[in-house]
This record gives structure tokens, sequence and C-alpha cells, in this order.
């Protein structure tokens, strides 16, 4: 069950003997083997920079301090799912359940208990006979073993037991940082933000490049670009944005190439930049929101044409998902609507009516050999850009 937020007061009455803490589950992180405490300490880390509280394992899961936030901890990649609990001793369950279900409104319910500790002289369906039997005769409810209205969850640790009510599902994935680094060109459109949260979810730390041309509009822009990135700070918690001037590379783009040719020359140049940042940085990969065939741009034959100028591997994460698909995950993370606010691409900017769809990676090369000084107008556009920083919990 994902409860409502409404329902995280219901511990006010809690006793001084009993602990309030959030236990966080996590998923692929448990089968990672020898590898799996490196992952875990990744994850602690993560969860403790963006929630202040003290975090340890116990038998599995992750024990933070306290009850936190639940709109903190669905963002972060790596938790599974996190429930608010009562930390209690194993003769005090049923005065946590009490606790627990206080003023409750609920007709069904299902108790799901685990026996973590195996010297516990219990196994966990004695514990969900007994428990469900004592809330039936104490409450007058309905065991349900599905369709349940409530889930009471009882988790039998070495150092103590761990109930609760209510569960929050996370995103899952892994815990950012435990993959390395990587580069996003964020361009103020619906799918970069999305692409990007995919390689977070993945265990990558995101930087991120926006190229701007000069209008006046500009500041608008990059106040949108500024918002996307905060809001994805939320899931990876800090974050650095290049903001690149690419109005001197445009103008000698659009002197001298054909409108047909320039969008793609416009990307291979971006991308040849995104790997200088991507060298400064020490990122591993160049990631893209390019979603096969959706513009001119996208076909095969010029993602080619692009890629070819990245000594990075590119890593297009929504290369098979349609709109439609992009949309909804954008609306979950959050940036649908931030993205949908007026923007200007440098990519569409001074562009022929039907842009050419099959490039050439040889063509392509002998018209950039005309743009007298490109290699350097690329190097002086990174010198002068704008490097800002992004934290949260935002301070």
């Amino acid at each position: 069950m994902n409860p409502s937020l409404s329902t995280i007061d219901i511990y006010s009455s809690v006793q001084n003997s009993f602990m309030k803490v959030t236990v966080v589950h996590y998923g692929e992180i448990g089968i990672k083997g020898k590898n799996r405490m490196f992952f875990e300490r990744k994850l602690m880390n993560n969860l403790k920079k963006a929630t202040g509280k003290n975090v340890k394992k116990s038998d599995g899961r992750l024990i933070i301090e306290d009850h936190v936030d639940p709109e903190i901890l669905r963002k972060i990649p790596g938790v599974e799912y996190f429930g608010h609990a009562l930390k209690v001793r194993p003769d005090e369950i049923t005065k946590a359940v009490d606790i627990l279900l206080k003023d409750r409104d609920f007709e069904t319910f299902k108790v799901i208990a685990k026996r973590y500790d195996k010297s516990f002289p219990k196994t966990s369906m004695d514990v969900n006979k007994e428990i469900g039997a004592y809330i039936v005769e104490k409450y007058g409810k309905k065991v349900s073993m599905k369709d349940y209205d409530l889930g009471v969850y009882i988790e039998i640790c070495k150092d103590s037991v761990y109930v609760y009510v209510d569960r929050f599902s996370g995103i899952g994935g892994l815990p950012v940082s435990s993959q390395g680094k990587v580069v996003s060109l964020l361009s103020g459109g619906i799918d970069s933000p999305v692409a990007s949260f995919f390689l977070m979810k993945r265990g990558c730390e995101v930087v991120f490049i926006h190229f701007f041309n000069k209008t006046l509009h500009t500041r608008d822009s990059l106040k949108k670009v500024e918002k996307l990135v905060d809001k994805l700070t939320e899931i990876q918690l800090s974050s650095r944005l290049y903001l690149i001037p690419f109005y001197e590379i445009q103008r000698e783009i659009i002197a001298r190439v054909p409108s047909k040719y320039r969008m793609l020359i416009y990307r291979r140049s971006m991308m040849r930049i995104a790997n200088m940042v991507a060298e400064r940085e020490g990122a591993k990969g160049i990631v893209t929101g390019d979603d096969l065939g959706q513009v001119a741009s996208q076909t095969l034959d010029n993602l080619n044409c692009i890629y070819s100028q990245s000594r990075y591997p590119v890593l297009p994460p929504l290369l098979g998902l349609d709109k439609k698909e992009i949309i909804e995950i954008a609306k979950k993370i959050g940036t649908y609507e931030i993205s949908n606010l007026p923007y200007e691409d440098c990519c569409s900017f001074m562009i022929a009516r039907h842009p050419e769809t099959r490039g050439s990676p040889e063509v392509l090369e002998k018209i950039e050999s005309t743009i007298s000084g490109l290699d350097y107008l690329e190097k002086d556009a990174l010198e002068r850009a704008e490097i800002k920083q992004f934290v949260y919990p935002r301070r």
C-alpha cells in the first residue's frame, strides 16, 4: 500500500521507551554480492546528506533515526520502499500495534511479519497469526490476504523489532555516484531532464550543460534551465550546471553553412564541447535526450553524424520510448511543468524548414572545414561558461 502523507502524524503519542525510526529497504543493491557493502555505504551517505539524520545498517535494511519526510526519500535512487516505524523490544509488539492503529479508519488488514533473526523463538507465520488474532479480537477488524485496507509490517531483527503501517514506494535503482560521473546535454525541453533522471537512477552523478544564444528572452530561458537543474538536484542532492554561450559559434555556422545542415553542425559542435567538459570533470559518458525518429536530427543517420564527434560513450536512455511515455515520467519526477515553460532552443535557430534527415559524416566534415577557427571558438565558449552549483536540501 502507498499511503497519503496525511497519515504521518499518528505517532505523536509514542511512548518514551519507543524510538521513532524510518526503515529503508533497497532492492537491486541486495544482489550485488561482494560489492554490496560499497553500494550500501553510498546509499547511507546519500540518505544522511538528504535527511541530516544518522543512518545505520540492520539485517539487510537501513535505519534512519526519527521519521523523515516521505517526499525526500521517495526521490533518492537506491530506495525501494520505506516505512515510518517504531523500534521496540519483542515483548512490546502489541503495544506498538495499539499506538499505530489508534484512530485508524480501516476495515480489513493483513499482518506481514518477517523474521530476520533466526534465533527468535517464533516463526514469521506464528507472529502473523498471533498479531492478526489480537487485532481481530481487540478492534473487530477482518483479515484479508488480498485487497486489504491496512498492512501491519513487523520486521524482527537481531537488535530490535520494527513495526509500521505506512509503507511508501521509492524509485529503486542504484545510489547516485556509485557508477561515476556523466555529462548531460540539457536543452530545456521535456526529454533531456528525463534522460538525466534515468542516469541518476542507474547510479551516475550528472553534470549538466546548457547552450544558449543572445536574444531578448535569454535570461528567462536560463532561469527555466536553472529551475530544471534545481528540481533534478532533489534526486542527486548536488549538481553543477555549465551555461555555455553559443552565439559566436552559431553566427559563424549561419554565415557559412547551408540552412539544411545547420542543426547537425550545431549539435556536432555541442558534442565536442561536451567532451571537453567531460574531460575537465572526469566524467565517463555523455547523456542525450535523443528519442529515435522524433525529430529530424534524431534519425539513425543523423545520430551517427553527431555521436561520431564524441570520444566518450554516448548514452541516450530514451531512444526506444515514445513521447507519451517520456511525458508520463516527466510528470512523475516533477520536470514536466517546468519544461513546458517557454524557452529558446539553440538547435532550432535559423535552420531550414526541412532539415537534412540523412546526414553524411564526410559531407559534414567538409562543411566544417570551411568554418575558420571553429575549434578555437569551441574552446573559447567553454572558457566563458558560467558554472552554477546546486544543493539539496536547499540552504
